[in-house]
């Protein structure tokens, strides 16, 4: 991805998630060499982006302590509990000033890789909106174009990004991932099958 200050993208890590059906951090579940946010934030800085935004919430302060951060800009959403579309609407405001696009990243989906990232991004072209469509169906990450800054930052619940796909898809351009999608960690199953999965490529 290019790196030079007219190609500034931003990643918007979203790990602000309260786990409730989980039961314990989902962001701390351990993974590979260290938790699963470790390895999120890992692709991101491998990817490249010209800035990173962290968003956290549900147990904020344990996550602080143990995830490394730096160089990342952290954003404390309170609202949390109101779902995804929070985290995003409280880290727009965090975006420095040039950027052109953001891309959605999940906290708690590790097996994305940076050459996902660099795919989508290549794709995309001028598309305000472009999402990955892998063998199974859309999935993250996805990115946005600036023009839609302002709708992101007002969107509200847990699904709201899918609506507005939905409400866009005029906009939408689907980029071919090879693969299924990523597997992302709701349940203690999820968390099995993310551990066998990672199991299985060594």
């Amino acid at each position: 991805m290019p790196s030079s200050p007219e190609h500034r993208i931003a990643a918007l890590v979203l790990a602000a998630g309260g786990s409730r059906r989980l039961g314990r951090p989902k962001q701390l579940l351990p993974y590979g060499n260290g938790v699963l946010l470790d390895a999120v934030l890992g692709t991101a800085r491998v990817a490249g982006f010209a800035q990173i935004v962290l968003a956290l919430g549900g147990a904020a302060e344990a996550v602080r302590r143990a995830v490394d951060t730096s160089g990342c800009d952290v954003v404390d959403n309170q609202a949390f509990a109101d779902g995804c579309s929070s985290s995003i609407a409280a880290a727009i405001p965090a975006l420095h000033p040039q950027t052109e696009a953001v891309v959605l990243l999940l906290g708690d989906q590790p097996g994305v890789t940076p050459a996902t990232v660099h795919t989508l991004l290549a794709a995309r072209g001028d598309a305000p909106l472009a999402v990955c469509q892998y063998d199974d169906g859309v999935g993250h990450p996805f990115a946005f174009h600036r023009s839609l800054f302002p709708l992101l930052a007002r969107l509200h619940g847990d699904k709201a990004v899918w609506k507005l796909l939905e409400q866009r898809a005029a906009d939408v351009v689907e980029v071919a991932i090879p693969g299924p999608i990523p597997l992302d960690v709701d349940t203690e199953d999820d968390y099995r099958q993310l551990l066998a999965a990672l199991r299985s490529m060594r």
